[in-house]
């Protein structure tokens, strides 16, 4: 369980490298959608994504507290692997993260440039973390999960900042991939003593957290294929799942199509570029049929290929 003064603390070191960023309430979009709706810019961050705040806390951590010399290795689509890269080379370490064959080249590129050494294994997220655990056994590297309390704790940052700077909402939307972003809303939320209700969201061709709700048991699914890769994984994360079981009011499937079509709307009426995943909220918006609620939409991220971004704003979907 987190503590507001472990939130309080992680963006002491966030905000040692980045500012808080913005939630507008856009007057297009509002119209748009037929509500007031509060967009959390989490596209406005040194690498383009919310993942940064988490990679902050958890490398501050691991540079205090393990021997000089020390490296890390992840394994990732992309946003949590420039997160991590990013902060590394702000805290002396040395960062090895590995993507799946097929990966964002863009993404890639980002990641190479932030300071990281790329290895290509799998084909999927899911395949390319096994590898990286073997690699890290093999080289003596430090194992950084996608989900753990220090990533959670650094991203609930973003939730802070939120739901302080927007104290009228009623729902906010947030993608779910493995889990941390949620976490932090839900954490925040319940820390600050918000009523807002927190509804999560998934790809239709990545569902396994909204299967292991529905079962009550964790459910991996055989496939994860969606350009939103930031929500392409297979098979949730334990204690994710325990905590969003506790505090999410409900989780909704957005499909590919949805999503491309809420990448037109926010560049439309905000001229923000928006990757699969951090469209994802506001296709769930516009799905959701209430009507006279504040609506809050987390951007997660603006990590998007340009050859994505071209066929999407010609009115097309994305084929990963």
């Amino acid at each position: 369980m987190l503590t507001l003064a472990a939130i309080e603390d992680a963006a002491e070191t966030v905000y040692r490298s980045m500012a808080p960023t913005p939630q507008y309430a856009w007057p297009l979009l509002a119209d748009a959608v037929e509500r007031k709706v509060w967009v959390k810019h989490e596209n406005h961050t040194p690498t383009g994504a919310f993942k940064v705040r988490g990679g902050l806390v958890i490398t501050s951590g691991i540079a205090r507290n393990s021997p000089a010399g020390t490296g890390i290795i992840s394994a990732t689509r992309g946003n949590h692997g420039q997160s991590l890269a990013f902060a590394s080379a702000r805290n002396g370490l040395a960062c090895t993260i590995v993507v799946p064959h097929g990966n964002s080249a863009e993404k890639n590129a980002a990641m190479r440039a932030f300071g990281a050494e790329l290895v290509e294994a799998g084909s999927d997220f899911d395949e390319a973390k096994q590898h990286a655990m073997a690699l890290a056994d093999e080289r003596g590297l430090m194992m950084v999960p996608s989900f753990h309390p220090d990533l959670v704790r650094g991203v609930a940052t973003y939730a802070m900042e939120f739901f302080r700077a927007a104290d009228d909402l009623d729902v906010v939307y947030v993608p779910i991939g493995l889990g941390s972003g949620i976490c932090g809303m839900i954490s925040a939320r319940d820390l600050l003593g918000r009523r807002t209700r927190i509804v999560g969201v998934v790809s239709d061709k990545a569902d396994a957290y909204a299967l292991s709700l529905e079962s009550g048991q964790r459910v991996e699914t055989a496939s994860a294929v969606t350009f939103a890769d930031g929500m392409a994984v297979r098979g949730p994360d334990e204690t994710a799942l325990a905590m969003i079981r506790a505090g999410v009011d409900d989780i909704l499937r957005v499909s590919d199509e949805a999503i491309a079509e809420a990448v037109r709307l926010l560049y439309r009426t905000t001229h923000s570029v928006a990757e699969g995943s951090g469209a994802a909220a506001l296709a769930a918006l516009l799905q959701d049929q209430r009507r006279g609620e504040v609506a809050g939409i987390v951007l997660s991220g603006q990590n998007i290929d340009t050859a994505w971004m071209a066929e999407i704003l010609a009115g097309g979907t994305p084929a990963p």
